[in-house]
């Protein structure tokens, strides 16, 4: 069975448990905590260079990093991973927006917010208005699409949604109020209402 290297409370690896659970695809979870440093250690840089989890590692040894090319090998051949070459470019189109201008401003203010200890917090205060600038504008844009669409790609639910829902759906935990977002937020409950999905505290 394949092992998932994980932190809980990261929205990367949730996409992964997300969309694993909805595949029926069963992973042996190993975890490893926000601040313990044993993702920088030896025996996990062997495993992937960049120190970073989700990982994803195979019976045969082979390992898989990043959380869009995880969801992109899960989703293969599944209802979660387009037919049409088009639509497929949509949903990669999405989930490049969500790590280059999504992810780095509002994944960023939940963790340091929410979860960095308080006296780190202070070294990173002057940028919090930017981090909700640029979050904000995010939204505004998903905003803009779920406005005439219920999907980011292909008409129907997709690994695009996935990665975007891992860190919108905590976004309050960043500072930011989703009310102002009500396509957003509508989006949201029928992510939520998809055949076995599952919360960010569930393990499986």
């Amino acid at each position: 069975m394949p092992v998932l290297h994980q932190m809980q409370d990261s929205g990367n690896c949730y996409k992964i448990r997300l969309a694993a659970h909805q595949l029926g695809v069963e992973l042996t979870l190993k975890d490893y905590g926000l601040f313990d440093g044993a993702t920088r250690k030896p025996d996990f840089l062997a495993k992937n260079p960049n120190g970073r989890v989700p990982l994803l590692e195979f019976e045969d040894g082979r390992t898989l990093a990043e959380s869009g090319a995880i969801l992109c090998y899960l989703a293969e051949g599944s209802r979660l991973w387009p037919a049409d070459r088009w639509q497929r470019a949509e949903v990669l189109q999405w989930m490049f927006f969500e790590q280059y201008s999504h992810e780095p401003y509002i994944a960023v203010a939940r963790f340091w917010l929410a979860y960095a200890p308080k006296e780190q917090l202070e070294k990173k205060r002057h940028l919090v208005p930017e981090w909700h600038a640029k979050g904000n504008a995010a939204l505004a844009v998903m905003q803009t699409h779920l406005a005439r669409r219920d999907w980011f790609a292909g008409g129907s639910y997709t690994i695009a949604d996935i990665a975007l829902y891992g860190y919108t759906h905590s976004a309050a935990e960043g500072g930011f109020d989703l009310t102002a977002y009500p396509a957003v937020g509508a989006w949201l409950e029928r992510v939520a209402g998809e055949p076995r999905h599952i919360p960010l505290a569930t393990r499986w």
